[in-house]
Order: C-alpha cells, then sequence, then structure tokens
C-alpha cells in the first residue's frame, strides 16, 4: 500500500479541530468547507442515516452542540488507506463538553462529559462523501446516573494509545502496515471463526494477542486486560449468548502503519441463543451488529483494542428501549 493519504488525513485533522470554535450557526458552513452537499453519514441509534449536508447539520451536529456548546473534538487515532478503490480516514477519540442542555432524551447533568467516538470517512475529490460515525450514546446515559444493564468489566473513560503515536498525518512504511492487515485478518477470519469448531479454547488467542493486551469495550460490557480477562468478562459471555456469529467478509478495513480498522453496517449477524449476557434472557431472535474496531500491533501481536457497538441498537432488538426507559423515569419526577 504505497499511497500516500496525508492530505485526506490533514482535512479531517483540521475538522476535528474546526469544531472546538463552532456554534449551531456556524457548523453549516464548516460542514460546507469539508463535505460534499449529498454526502451520507451513517450514525448511531436513534439518529441512524442522515443525507446532504443540510440533514447532517440539522439532525447530528445542531442538536449536539446545543447540548455541548463548548464541545471539543480530540483525536488519538487518526490514519488512513484505500479499501476497494476507495480513500478511507479513520479516527477514534472523544468529544468533550459541558453538558447544558438535554441530548437525545438525555436529562443534561451541567458536567464534563466524554463523548467516546470512532469514525470512518471516505473522500472524493477532496471532500468527505461519506462518514460512519459511532458514538457511545449508552456512555453518555452511564455519566448521566442510568444504568440499564450490569457491565461485567469497569466502564471508565477511555485512553489512546499507550504509545502516544496514533495520530499518523504523515505515509507510513508499506511493510508495517502490510504486516499489520494481514495480523487483524487472521484475527478475524482463522481465529475468531474457528470457535464453533474449536471452542474458546481451541481459539489460538495468543497467536494474535500480547498476553497482557488491553480490551476498550462500550458502556454495557466495559474494558478489560489480558487474554485471561478478554475470554472471562467480554468474549466467552458473548459467544455464549451469540454462538453462531456471521462476520461479513465486504466489511470496510483500513491499516496504516501498526494500527488498523474495521467495520460494517452491519458488521455482524447472530442469533441470541444464550441467557445471561448482559443480564438479559435469551430471546431466540436474530439480530444484526453494528461495530468498529480499531487495533494498535505491537511486534507480531496486537496490544491495544478499541472496540465501538451500536449498543441501543442492539439492545433495541433484544427487546430493551433504553429512551422509553429514560422518558418514563424522567415522567416521575
Amino acid at each position: 500500500m504505497s499511497n500516500d493519504y496525508s492530505q485526506c488525513k490533514r482535512r479531517v485533522h483540521e475538522f476535528s479541530g474546526a469544531i472546538r470554535n463552532t456554534g449551531t450557526d456556524q457548523i453549516g458552513d464548516v460542514l460546507g468547507d469539508y463535505y460534499h452537499p449529498d454526502a451520507e453519514w451513517h450514525g448511531p441509534a436513534p439518529i441512524g442515516r442522515l443525507t446532504g449536508r443540510d440533514e447532517i447539520s440539522r439532525g447530528y451536529w445542531a442538536p449536539l452542540l446545543e447540548s455541548f456548546p463548548d464541545l471539543e473534538q480530540n483525536d488519538y487515532i487518526l490514519f488512513g488507506g484505500e479499501f476497494r478503490d476507495s480513500t478511507w480516514v479513520c479516527a477514534a477519540g472523544n468529544f468533550v463538553g459541558t453538558f447544558e442542555n438535554d441530548w437525545l432524551d438525555v436529562p443534561a447533568t451541567g458536567h464534563a462529559t466524554w463523548l467516546r467516538h470512532g469514525t470512518f470517512h471516505r473522500f472524493e475529490d477532496g471532500k468527505i462523501a461519506e462518514t460512519r460515525l459511532f458514538v457511545d450514546v449508552l456512555d453518555v446515559l452511564r455519566q448521566a446516573g442510568y444504568q440499564f444493564v450490569p457491565a461485567l468489566a469497569p466502564e471508565v473513560v477511555i485512553p489512546g494509545p499507550t504509545t502516544q503515536d496514533g495520530v499518523l498525518l504523515d505515509s507510513a512504511d508499506a511493510a508495517e502496515t502490510e504486516q499489520t492487515l494481514e495480523l487483524v485478518e487472521g484475527m478475524i477470519f482463522e481465529g475468531l471463526e474457528s470457535y464453533e469448531d474449536a471452542g474458546i479454547d481451541g481459539m489460538g488467542m495468543d497467536e494474535y494477542w500480547h498476553e497482557d493486551f488491553m480490551w476498550y469495550g462500550p458502556a454495557g460490557i466495559g474494558s478489560t486486560r489480558g487474554i485471561d480477562g478478554f475470554q472471562a468478562y467480554h468474549q466467552e459471555p458473548f459467544l455464549e449468548a451469540f454462538p453462531d456469529r456471521e462476520a461479513d467478509s465486504d466489511d470496510i478495513r483500513v491499516a496504516e502503519g501498526t494500527y488498523c480498522a474495521w467495520t460494517g453496517w452491519p458488521s455482524l449477524e447472530a442469533t441470541h441463543l444464550g441467557d445471561g449476557w448482559l443480564g438479559l434472557p435469551a430471546t431466540g431472535e436474530s439480530v444484526e451488529m453494528r461495530v468498529m474496531d480499531f487495533w494498535r500491533r505491537e511486534g507480531d501481536l496486537l496490544a491495544e483494542n478499541w472496540v465501538f457497538i451500536d449498543m441501543i441498537h442492539l439492545l433495541e432488538q433484544l427487546g430493551v428501549d433504553v429512551f422509553e426507559r429514560v422518558r418514563k423515569e424522567k415522567q416521575c419526577f
């Protein structure tokens, strides 16, 4: 992968910086500088799909900036690459702001709030033509005092890479990039998909992961350390709940240097067959999962993994309407 994506990466970096000083009356002009007029935007439930700069402004950015007037975007991972003849720039980090006005029916707290995000941008002619964005909405609810599911692992403000080298504005070594992508693809298509035949002990996790790797999961699941912690507090409960997962080989996957990111809309289809995950009984229902992963490779193994799941969308499919519960609680006061 010899292409240089520096210009597109710098555009995304500039856009992230521009958010800091942008109000609701200015966001349309800012989007005009960076987005195609008819850009596609795919976001978390309950927002969903938006089309065109005006709809993206009205449906996502203006309400967000109204709720968090001093919002800033801090990306700790940013890199680019090509997937099937399209240029993508991937970013992960936190929006941070004071929660001054209600957002998506979540009551404002007046406190500093971290909105964890993962983003894929597809470029055409130097502007963003498509965005796929995850915001951990369930974690915003948690910070506002609403806890709907019992996480097995700690829910914390997620840090950036321990190496503090995740923002790659210049081009990376092609051999490093290829090694990273091959490792991640092997882990996905050979390691994780061997569960049904080999069981959790036969998946060969030590072939892909550092023994003490960090796994940063979404609210409702939490974060774990090490292969043992990952298997005990996330992987085993998850696989028991959804033993027949099917990943989409057409998912977008991009690597640069020692970083890789992967997403699909959806990424997984599965049947909810096991009791107990998130404290819920098995429904027997087929569900789809919108997922986004970022990885950092260290040597020959993966050392860190940032995971985004549209938990509100998934919970809806499992019979849990989070926002209906919020509305009912608000009526009690």
